[in-house]
Order: structure tokens, then C-alpha cells, then sequence
């Protein structure tokens, strides 16, 4: 019973989000690029079920946030057996040291969030161990902090440019596909169209200019389950969509949900609790 609730309910959803997808993309300015957008339902934290009930009605791309719960998840033989053509992207934060974990994923379709020149060269090496032989490239996106808030990664806007260009030129074995954001949550559209947004539409015209790139062939990686309606109109290309597709997510108390820290927040970390105890020590002397 529990099953076929199911089904029906992610039916419904991907079948919901796909025509406001569509309506949306009706309604956007003639003179963007007309590129049908791309769906991809964020799985975060849902069981292999669901991602194959959302497989069985249509949808083929996939995100997934962390690295551990995507090999998990990508490497589960329910999944492998009823979704040969699944798309995986991954959308989150990723450090060095799990690059070669992820590039091993099953049926990896894009790495979204490469963030740094660095990341891009260890991504680069990686894939061309991996592959062998193999002519194919691995498809990735630049992600921008076009918010400028320390708690969302990506590069600084001003980097985008000498980024790409990177990419481009020393990386042969990434394919560049575009640019992607996360932006801050809560714009009220009511003050207009969400700058974060049209900071990415400007970061890509100067990309497009600089490397004499067709602007339909740079992709945008921007909106979510709450206003990936807006975004497409503006240009996105390539939605995240998760809750209002699978239902609000549970966190379990799980090493494969739960972020590696980075070292330099790890660092922070350590040295603010020191500074708590030294405090803590000096208040205890008077």
C-alpha cells in the first residue's frame, strides 16, 4: 500500500514540476537562448525507492549533495537494475580528497560545483587516470558565490573569467558546460528579478565574450524548489528541485549525510574552542 501511495505521489510531483517547467520556459524573453531546461530532482537524504519511482514516471536526472550518500546511492543494485539511463549530477560542496570517490560514481553525468582552479586541476587528473583511454570528457559547471555570503561556496564573481578560461585551456579532459549558483534564500521577487541571478546572466555574457563562446552553449545551473519558476524565466537552464518533487527531507544521524568539514572550518573551529578555554581559564584566575 505504502509502495503505491508512493508511486502516485512522485508521479504526480514530476509530473507537476515538469509542466510549471515547462510554462515557465513559455515565458521567457525571446531574446535568451531558447534551451529547453533541465530538471534535476534532488534526492538528498530518500531512499533508492523513490528515485526509482520518480525513474518510472520519466525523470532521468538525478542530484545528490554529498559524496558518500551518492556512491551509496548510485551503487545500489535496485537502482542499477531499474534506472540503466540515469543522469547523476552532483550539487554540493566538494573537497579534494573525496574527488577520486566521486569520479567512480556509476553513471555520472555532471559535477556541478567546481569551484577553484585548484579543484579544477585535481578533477582533471583524476579523470584522466580514470578513464584510461577513453576519449570522453567529464562534464562540469563553474559554481559562483554570487550572493557573497561566507556560508555558500563558489567563487568570488570577479575570478569567473580567469576561471573558465583555466578550465578551458589546461583542462583537457573536462568538458566546460556553464555556470552555477546557489544565491540567497528568500528573496522576495516583489523587489524585482533576484540580482544573484542576474549577477550569473552577467558573468556568463563576460564568459561568452572573453572565449568567444555562443551563449547557448553555456549553460546556468540556478533555482530551486522555491523559485526555480523565476529563475528559468530569467534563463536557467538547469533547475535543483527536491521537496516539493520527494516531501520534506530527514536528516538521519548518518556519516553518509553528513558533510566532511573542510580543514580551513575545521581550523576555525579548533582555534575559536581554544580561545573559548583560554578565556574560561582567565576568567577563572580573578
Amino acid at each position: 500500500m505504502w509502495k503505491v501511495a508512493m508511486s502516485e505521489e512522485v508521479g504526480k510531483a514530476i509530473q507537476s514540476v515538469a509542466e510549471r517547467v515547462k510554462a515557465a520556459a513559455a515565458r521567457r524573453q525571446k531574446t535568451l537562448p531558447a534551451v529547453a531546461p533541465r530538471l534535476v530532482a534532488v534526492s538528498k537524504t530518500k531512499p533508492p525507492e523513490m528515485v526509482v519511482e520518480a525513474y518510472r514516471h520519466g525523470q532521468r536526472n538525478f542530484g545528490e549533495n554529498y559524496v558518500n550518500e551518492l556512491v551509496d546511492k548510485a551503487s545500489d543494485p535496485l537502482i542499477l537494475e531499474s534506472c540503466p539511463d540515469i543522469k547523476w549530477h552532483f550539487i554540493g560542496h566538494l573537497q579534494k580528497n573525496n574527488v577520486n570517490k566521486l569520479l567512480g560514481v556509476p553513471n555520472l553525468f555532471l559535477v556541478e560545483t567546481v569551484d577553484s582552479v585548484k579543484l579544477a586541476d585535481r578533477v582533471n587528473n583524476s579523470w584522466e587516470r580514470l578513464r584510461g583511454g577513453s576519449s570522453q570528457k567529464l562534464n562540469i559547471m563553474v559554481q559562483v558565490n554570487t550572493s557573497g555570503e561566507q556560508s555558500k561556496h563558489g567563487l568570488p564573481p570577479e575570478e569567473t573569467v580567469n576561471t573558465v578560461k583555466h578550465i578551458v585551456s589546461r583542462c583537457a579532459a573536462l568538458h566546460f558546460t556553464g555556470l552555477m549558483t546557489i544565491g540567497r534564500y528568500g528573496y522576495d521577487l516583489g523587489l524585482g528579478p533576484n540580482p544573484d541571478f542576474q549577477m550569473l546572466l552577467s558573468r556568463r555574457q563576460e564568459v561568452c565574450d572573453s572565449l568567444k563562446l555562443p551563449v547557448e552553449d553555456v549553460e546556468l545551473s540556478m533555482g530551486m524548489s522555491t523559485d526555480f519558476e523565476h529563475a528559468i524565466e530569467v534563463g536557467s537552464t538547469n533547475v535543483r528541485v527536491g521537496s516539493i518533487i520527494f516531501g520534506n527531507r530527514e536528516y538521519p544521524n548518518s556519516a553518509a549525510n553528513t558533510p566532511t568539514p573542510s580543514p580551513e572550518k575545521t581550523s576555525k573551529v579548533v582555534c575559536e574552542e581554544a580561545a573559548r578555554k583560554m578565556k574560561h581559564l582567565t576568567v577563572s584566575e580573578h
